[in-house]
């Protein structure tokens, strides 16, 4: 079950946009929006390593987007494979005024300070 969007919170869309900001992962999930697919030949299709698709991989789970799961072969080894979660998302300008009202006041006070002279 994917994320309610309509409902989520801001923290949810910062992982969200943080997902789809990486050229790598909008490729996961094209692919993965096809069909399903092992880790293994995943890696193959991006011709990446299987530890930093796992990193992509989880980024994308972290925003709800995609899911794994563990099957067992006939000879008894476990393969992982991972899916698309189906969402539908609708971002507006009023949406946006509704997420910028719940951003706790230490989260926006957050400043770089100027060193002291």
């Amino acid at each position: 079950m994917g994320i309610e969007w309509e409902k989520a919170s801001y923290e949810e869309y910062l992982k969200l946009f943080d997902a789809l900001s990486n050229p790598i992962r909008l490729r996961i999930l094209g692919i993965l929006y096809r069909e399903r697919q092992y880790v293994s030949e995943l890696a193959r299709m991006l011709n990446i390593s299987r530890p930093l698709l796992y990193m992509h991989l989880r980024k994308l789970e972290e925003a709800g987007l995609v899911e794994g799961s563990a099957e067992i072969s006939a000879s008894g080894k476990a393969n992982k494979f991972y899916q698309c979660t189906p969402f539908r998302l609708s971002l507006d300008l009023e949406r946006v005024a509704e997420l910028a009202k719940t951003i706790p006041e230490d989260a926006v006070q957050k400043k770089e300070r100027a060193p002291e002279p």
